[in-house]
């Protein structure tokens, strides 16, 4: 099997644009607001998002028929690491969570009629959105099964009732992709649907905003109730009763695209470890001198590298139309611990300045650390992980 790790010269001229872009646009930025837009303020978000479009750099995941650059994953895995930089980067070029991963499902399950409604406007960057997927307990969490929200059949629609939580951008968007339950009971693995639900539909209602360690996620995360919602049979996206197999298609990309933005984030906590081993003497000598110091900046290189080396090769299968799970899963896992990794390692070496205001390592550390969680936590990925390896095995005893 041949992997192709090449970079097109039209992915690296937009990386090369993305990270002039993000150095002298965005981080000035991140640097006024100080890295928080739990709030967000619209005129931050608009104003950035001009200035990617001038820049060339906007929607780089978007096909160009919905007005963006149309790379691919292994593309986007260039070009992401680059926005994420920043937290604000990848807000800059409309490719944050959740609106990247909603447009990909858009593009690939919606109608006509759904992309000229949701999609155009949303890979314009006039609108944001949310997923609505995640329940307070027992509701789902990290086993979607446990799906407790309903959508009742009614006459040329669908009722909606129950509560979701820690749905992220949910304050301020346009409109909700829904999952809710249309067939069997909390713990069935299929039976799901997916809506779109308008922000303005009186039926969703947003009841507080929750306080979370991280602050860098435009809107920030929200408990949402849907109580009799009505929507029309239209607003049904892709199939009735396929939902968990359309998450699928959303959830595999999206969780590499976290690992892409985070790698930025690592980087940059490095950048800043290298620069202060560098500058900082003591004990006689620059730090960079120092064994301990050097260990812990090798292995930051190695987990850095390693990181890109196993997400570019799960982009590859999913480029090849490959399902991946198996390797979207170890990549997640590995990317989403090896960054917090170099965060902590970061904030060490740089001391009482790493865990002060005056450096942004505090504030990367507080936004890395629930990407342990976020789309999975580790240990649901290491069970799938062992029960396909056990699989694969069994079924290659079964082979000889």
């Amino acid at each position: 099997m041949s992997i192709s790790f090449e970079i097109d010269e039209r992915v690296a001229a937009v990386a090369r644009r993305t990270t002039e872009f993000v150095r002298d646009v965005v981080i000035p930025e991140e640097q006024a607001c100080g890295g928080n837009v739990h709030d967000g303020p619209e005129p931050l978000r608009r104003r950035l998002q001009e200035a990617a479009r001038a820049a060339g750099v906007f929607a780089p995941h978007v096909g160009e028929e919905f007005g963006g650059l149309g790379l691919d994953l292994r593309g986007q895995a260039v070009v992401f690491e680059a926005a994420g930089y920043s937290l604000l980067g990848p807000l800059a070029l409309n490719c944050a969570a959740p609106d990247e991963g909603n447009m990909h499902l858009l593009e690939v399950v919606a109608t006509e009629e759904q992309k000229e409604r949701f999609l155009h406007p949303l890979a314009a960057g006039e609108v944001r959105s949310c997923f609505a997927m995640t329940e307070p307990a027992p509701g789902a969490g990290s086993d979607p099964r446990a799906l407790t929200t309903t959508a009742t059949k009614t006459d040329g629609g669908w009722r909606i009732d129950g509560r979701k939580w820690f749905i992220s951008g949910a304050d301020g968007a346009a409109f909700a992709i829904c999952m809710a339950r249309t067939s069997g009971g909390p713990g069935d693995a299929g039976g799901a649907t997916m809506f779109l639900v308008d922000a303005g539909n009186p039926g969703m209602k947003i009841v507080r905003n929750i306080d979370t360690l991280d602050q860098g996620l435009f809107g920030g995360h929200s408990e949402v109730v849907f109580e009799g919602c009505e929507v029309a049979d239209s607003d049904v996206l892709g199939e009735v009763d396929q939902g968990f197999r359309y998450a699928q298609v959303r959830l595999g990309p999206a969780r590499m695209t976290h690992c892409m933005r985070w790698l930025g984030v690592a980087r940059r906590a490095q950048d800043i470890a290298l620069e202060r081993a560098a500058d900082r003497s003591a004990f006689g000598g620059p730090l960079a001198e120092l064994g301990m110091v050097q260990q812990l900046l090798a292995d930051s290189e190695i987990d850095i590298e390693t990181s890109r080396a196993v997400l570019w090769r799960a982009c590859w299968e999913l480029d090849q139309g490959r399902s991946a799970a198996q390797h979207t899963s170890i990549a997640k896992t590995y990317v989403s611990e090896a960054v917090n990794r170099v965060v902590d390692r970061a904030v060490q070496v740089c001391g009482a300045l790493g865990i002060s205001g005056d450096a942004p390592l505090s504030r990367l550390y507080r936004e890395v650390r629930p990407f342990r969680i976020y789309d999975g936590p580790s240990e649901t990925h290491r069970w799938a992980i062992a029960k396909r390896a056990v699989r694969a095995a069994k079924e290659r005893r079964a082979a000889q």
